[in-house]
């Protein structure tokens, strides 16, 4: 039976999470502790890479973490960003979360509906003239890059920001006594298995968010007891919530 669930993120800033609910109606303990942790890369290192954001008309941002990282270099770099560029977003949550940056506008904020690149490269070719450019983290495959270079989009990729183990103490480690972890991302699927090589493999039920993250688990010889998103539960609160109704 899980009674404590570890869940890799940050803890919910909202009393009203359904996390909390969970915890709740299904008498489990969560604890969030994320396995890993996102730093923006220095000005030097990103000069290194030749690229100058004034030469491009619109910014394309996958991630919030994406839109810290490129105002803060931009900041650093002694950049004014120009009121003209164009912000394309791969959701409408991420779009809002420009406003903590710049004036939101409608008319320069465009986003898609489903978190999917492929879903806003419609949107992207009505903008054909732009010039794109897409900051990333420094592990990621080339896509995104195919998928624009199929649609002939004048774009290029950066790299802003790494992801980098977010180390357990060592009390951590021991006082490790989790029925359930949940990850998001191939890189905490890393992590974990780095931190606890292969002593939790069996005793720890594993949940997962996206195909890539449960490849990596599968990959690692984890027990791998959830996966979302499905059709019928499409976040992982639902898909929780529905095997901890199934696991009572």
């Amino acid at each position: 039976m899980v009674k404590r669930i570890l869940i890799s993120q940050p803890k919910p800033t909202s009393d009203k999470s359904p996390y909390y609910d969970m915890e709740r109606d299904y008498d489990v303990e969560m604890v969030f502790r994320p396995f890993i942790k996102v730093e923006g890369i220095s000005s030097k290192e990103f000069r290194q890479q030749k690229i100058s954001i004034l030469n491009y008309t619109s910014i394309v941002f996958t991630s919030r973490h994406a839109i810290d990282h490129f105002f803060k270099l931009a900041n650093e770099l002694r950049i004014e960003i120009p009121e003209t560029m164009k912000y394309f977003c791969v959701t409408e949550t991420i779009a809002l979360y420009i406003q903590k940056y710049v004036q939101y506008r409608k008319r320069k904020v465009f986003f898609g509906k489903t978190g999917k690149i492929q879903d806003l490269i419609p949107i992207m070719q009505k903008h054909k003239t732009e010039k794109y450019l897409i900051p990333m983290s420094d592990v990621h495959d080339d896509s995104v890059k195919l998928l624009l270079d199929s649609k002939k989009l004048n774009h290029t990729e950066c790299v802003m920001y790494r992801t980098v183990s977010n180390d357990f103490t060592e009390e951590e480690v021991e006082k490790f006594d989790y029925d359930m972890c949940i990850f998001f991302s191939p890189s905490g699927i890393s992590a974990f298995k780095s931190t606890f090589k292969d002593t939790k493999n069996e005793k720890v039920v594993v949940g997962t968010f996206g195909p890539a993250t449960a490849k990596a688990a599968h990959d690692a010889g984890l027990n791998v007891g959830m996966e979302a998103p499905t059709k019928e539960y499409p976040s992982m609160t639902s898909a929780l919530k529905n095997f901890l109704q199934n696991n009572k």
